[in-house]
């Protein structure tokens, strides 16, 4: 079992806010868990390597580092070089300023929250970053590190993104606003968006055409007895036309929830993977150590995975963070094996989807994600306890690789960059 918390100083928990289609697509993408493949590679592009991008949400930056084998960091890149422009017009702005300073002291826990998401435009000329302190989504030029374009956001906090399948588009909650905007990569010019439900999180889009998302409710406040679950808000899975975003289906879980028995767990459906063939899915909601398994076209739950609690991780249900007991989810591109974030219990675990038997328990502190590598063979995991990031082998179960990465990195994501870039020129 793993060790007790270790307190850091930083790091202290506090309450939170808020079909391998092809050998590219098999390698790829399960990316954080979603399913979503890297920005394939075209005819008569500059030479691209695959990498990993990592956002250390409190620093401000993302590392790059190697999507295989040692998984050493290439380079690194400021996500918020104009800091100072934007936190003058928060400070003119009284509204703007008293939810700036929510973000940090809610789901901050303390510090602002500079990068939650990211990805690379399909040349791999510039990384995508969403940014919930600054309520925006910004497109960064790789080799001057310069701002290429900013979209606003509505409301006052973006959050998770997705890249569509082409890579041309890309998707970004707004959480505050119950929104999701669709916004071309390449220019930032919004191509879509449609409401969901309250507080929108993780997005994923499908190759049939739809694109998922999943609204966790509010997680900023302390009824988080199970008995009062109903004050969390409206939480439901909005899955869309990706072309024309109009809904095409409304997943409410509570319903399908009680139907398997389980009236007992919460309804707010946090990361989720599908298999390759996308008939099942499998998701994890807030509270919970473990997983559920769920048939798609049947629109029924049929398994439930409960994974071991850590001795040591605080029993009071106010005290983890976001209400997210586990957070990270990933698949190896086979759909055999899963890969699990147990984040309030300081660990990570891989299990046999055909027997829902896990593997040894590797520890980890405060694992907020979950990916799959670029060879495919490993999971990657954010240690943002401990500032770093580590692969676990899918056949084994155990550790092969760790990385040091900048302050609280959460979202991790296959990427391509040019094959010799190491950083931009004026980072």
């Amino acid at each position: 079992m793993p060790s007790p918390h270790r307190p850091r100083p930083h790091h202290r928990p506090r309450r939170g806010l808020g079909t391998a289609l092809t050998a590219a697509l098999a390698l790829l993408a399960a990316v954080g868990g979603t399913g979503a493949a890297a920005p394939p590679e075209q005819a008569g592009a500059a030479a691209l390597r695959m990498v990993m991008f990592v956002g250390n949400n409190w620093d401000g930056t993302a590392d790059v580092i190697a999507s295989r084998g040692d998984f050493a960091r290439i380079g690194r890149v400021n996500v918020i070089p104009d800091r100072e422009e934007r936190l003058r017009e928060i400070h003119l702005d009284p509204i703007r300023l008293a939810y700036f300073l929510g973000v940090r002291s809610g789901p901050g826990e303390g510090h602002d929250q500079f990068v939650d998401d990211m990805y690379a435009t399909p040349d791999g000329s510039a990384m995508v970053v969403s940014r919930p302190s600054f309520a925006d989504v910004v497109s960064i030029d790789l080799r001057t590190g310069a701002i290429n374009w900013r979209f606003p956001v509505a409301g006052y906090r973006s959050d998770h993104m997705a890249v569509s399948p082409d890579g041309t588009r890309v998707a970004v909650s707004a959480s505050t606003a119950n929104t999701v905007h669709v916004l071309d990569i390449l220019t930032g010019r919004q191509v879509g968006s449609f409401k969901t439900g309250d507080k929108p999180h993780e997005n994923v889009f499908t190759a049939d055409g739809k694109l998922w998302n999943m609204s966790i409710g509010e997680v900023t406040t302390a009824l988080d007895a199970p008995w009062l679950d109903w004050t969390k808000g409206d939480r439901k899975i909005t899955v869309v036309d990706a072309r024309t975003f109009e809904t095409v289906r409304v997943i409410d879980m509570r319903e399908r929830l009680d139907a398997f028995g389980r009236g007992d767990l919460s309804d707010a459906v946090r990361p989720l993977v599908f298999t390759p063939d996308e008939k099942k899915l499998y998701f994890q909601v807030s509270f919970y150590n473990g997983f559920l398994e769920y048939d798609v076209a049947a629109d029924r739950i049929t398994r439930a995975k409960v994974l071991p609690g850590n001795p040591a991780t605080d029993p009071d249900r106010t005290t983890w963070v976001n209400d997210s007991r586990h957070h990270g989810l990933s698949m190896s591109p086979d759909g055999a094996k899963l890969c699990v974030a147990g984040t309030m219990d300081d660990y990570a675990t891989v299990v046999d989807r055909a027997t829902l038997q896990q593997g040894p328990l590797v520890e980890a502190s405060k694992p907020y994600w979950a990916t799959v590598s670029g060879d495919g063979r490993s999971c990657v995991i954010s240690e943002s306890g401990a500032d770093r990031v580590t692969a676990i082998d899918f056949a084994t179960g155990r550790r092969v690789a760790t990385v040091d990465v900048g302050d609280h990195p959460q979202r991790v994501r296959l990427a391509r960059v040019p094959a010799d870039w190491t950083g931009p020129a004026a980072g």
